[in-house]
């Protein structure tokens, strides 16, 4: 599929959209309880199971205006759908808070045995974002290791000692912008092993043919 320009306010549309309209939305039904089915649920887990496929649907929009996902959107996707879908059908508020931890630790996990095994997963999720050596990839990958870990507590500590209104907000606007604090933090790395890619030189058997000219000369 050819790759497509998005424009700058759609893409932005479907990235924060869907995030926003999830705090708007939990902020008015937060205190109403929901019976489907027979069952049940908290406004703040009804929230969550509409905003689920909204989530999903933004990024199949990208896609499909785009012509492409990346790596770290389908990591996202499957996250989601599995801890978010997880949590929703269990009925589990402290589940569903749980959720980032586990995501947090997960990927730590991950990132952690590709290290054992001395490579750099986190590459193969962000080398279209980010050409870098192969050092700077293992430098990175070792400190997002730790970072998610710290995220993991960080959020353990809000949601087991704040109001859940707090551990949304905190979840919603402060993890991601310390987040990306954190990578902006990273600009030396970058820096120091970004990668240019050089033009291919042609191949041996696209190289045009002198054989004709070299027996020419000889018979000369």
């Amino acid at each position: 599929m050819t790759v497509q320009p998005v424009h700058p306010w759609v893409r932005a549309a479907l990235e924060f959209g869907p995030v926003l309209g999830f705090v708007v939305t939990y902020l008015v039904y937060r205190t109403d309880t929901f019976v489907i089915a027979g069952t049940e649920y908290t406004g703040f887990v009804a929230v969550t199971a509409l905003f689920i496929p909204v989530f999903l649907l933004a990024i199949a929009a990208q896609w499909g205006l785009s012509g492409r996902v990346s790596r770290m959107q389908v990591v996202t996707a499957v996250m989601i759908a599995l801890f978010g879908g997880l949590g929703v059908w269990m009925n589990d508020p402290a589940l569903l808070k749980m959720k980032p931890t586990a995501v947090y630790l997960t990927l730590a996990a991950i990132l952690g045995v590709g290290l054992l095994r001395g490579q750099s997963w986190l590459k193969y999720v962000m080398e279209d974002m980010l050409p870098m050596h192969p050092a700077g990839w293992m430098i990175l990958t070792r400190r997002v290791m730790a970072m998610f870990v710290v995220a993991a507590a960080a959020n353990e500590l809000v949601w087991r000692t704040q109001s859940e209104t707090v551990w949304v907000m905190f979840e919603t606007f402060v993890m991601p912008v310390a987040i990306a604090g954190f990578f902006m933090a990273q600009m030396g790395v970058f820096v120091d092993n970004v990668t240019l890619e050089k033009p291919k030189k042609p191949r041996r058997a696209d190289r045009p043919r002198r054989h004709g000219s070299r027996k020419a000369s000889r018979d000369l």
